[in-house]
C-alpha cells in the first residue's frame, strides 16, 4: 500500500525446491503445503494432464512461464516443472475463526493484499505476532514466498503466527463480514485518521501493496477506511511500517478499556 511493507523454519531457498512431473505429484498426494508451482507454457502430455487435474482438485493455483525461467531456476532436469514447498503450514479461515469467538478477546486478523517483498512481509508478521494478531491471512496469488528470507525477517515469528492462505480474497472478506468481524482498510484515501478508528470489536484489518494500495474491490467492503496522517514531504509510508501503527492503536485502544 502507498501509505504504508509448532513450524520448522528453513535457511535456504533451494530446500524448498523440487522439480520433476513425477516428485511434485507424488509431494502434492502426501499432503506435502505447496508455495508456489511453475509449469512449462504449451507443455502437454499424459503426466502434466495428471498434475494439472490434481492441482484443479485441490485448488492449487500455478503459474505457466517459458522454459528460460525453469532454467533459470534450477540446472537439473526439471522435465517442465518446478515446485517451491512451503515453510510453514496453512490453515484455513473457516476453520480457525469458531475458535476465535470462544476466547474472552475479540479476534484481530491481519489481511496483506498483494505483499510482494519477503522482508517486507517477514517484518510484518514479526509485528503481528508482538501484537497477537490471531491470523495473517494471504493470498494464494500474488503475495510473497515464504522464505529463508522471510522467516529471518519475521525473527521467527512465522514459526509461531497462525497464517491463513486463501484462494479468494474477496470470497474470505465475505465470510469475516459475515461472522461479525469488522473490516477496516488502512488506505491514504482514508477519511478518518487511525486513532478514530473503533478496534474494541471483532476486527480484520486490511494493508495493500505499496505500489497500488488496497484492491479497489476490497476496499469497498470495507466497512471504514482509515489514514495515518503524514506531516513530512515525504508522501508514504514503508508498509511494514504502517502496519506496526495501525496494529498498535488497535491493541493501545484495547488496553485502554
Amino acid at each position: 500500500m502507498r501509505q504504508f511493507n509448532e513450524r520448522p523454519s528453513v535457511e535456504r531457498d533451494d530446500e524448498m525446491m523440487i522439480f520433476g512431473i513425477r516428485p511434485v505429484i507424488e509431494a502434492i498426494d502426501s499432503g506435502k503445503e505447496v508455495e508456489r508451482i511453475f509449469i512449462q507454457r504449451d507443455l502437454n502430455n499424459p503426466l502434466i494432464r495428471e498434475l494439472k487435474d490434481l492441482l484443479k482438485q485441490q485448488n492449487i493455483v500455478y503459474t505457466a512461464v517459458p522454459v528460460e525461467k525453469l532454467n533459470r531456476l534450477t540446472r537439473k532436469t526439471h522435465q517442465g516443472v518446478v515446485c517451491y514447498l512451503s515453510n510453514v503450514t496453512y490453515q484455513k479461515v473457516e476453520d480457525i475463526v469458531p475458535a476465535l469467538f470462544e476466547r474472552e478477546k475479540f479476534p484481530l486478523l491481519l489481511m496483506l493484499d498483494r505483499i510482494t517483498d519477503v522482508r517486507n512481509f517477514g517484518a510484518i508478521c514479526r509485528t503481528a505476532e508482538c501484537f497477537d494478531v490471531d491470523a495473517v491471512i494471504i493470498p494464494q496469488r500474488g503475495g510473497a514466498l515464504v522464505t529463508g528470507d522471510a522467516v529471518k525477517a519475521s525473527a521467527g515469528a512465522l514459526n509461531r503466527i497462525t497464517l491463513c492462505r486463501e484462494f479468494n480474497l474477496k470470497s474470505t472478506i465475505d465470510y469475516l463480514s459475515e461472522s461479525g468481524f469488522t473490516i477496516i482498510g488502512c488506505t491514504e484515501k482514508g477519511n478518518l485518521p487511525v486513532y478514530q478508528g473503533d478496534f474494541d470489536c471483532p476486527v480484520c484489518i486490511i494493508m495493500g501493496s505499496e505500489e497500488d494500495g488496497i484492491s479497489p474491490e476490497y476496499l469497498k467492503k470495507c466497512n471504514s477506511q482509515l489514514k495515518i496522517p503524514i506531516l513530512g514531504k515525504t508522501a508514504s509510508l514503508n508498509v511494514s511500517v504502517a502496519a506496526g501503527m495501525i496494529l498498535y492503536e488497535a491493541i493501545r485502544q484495547r488496553l485502554n478499556k
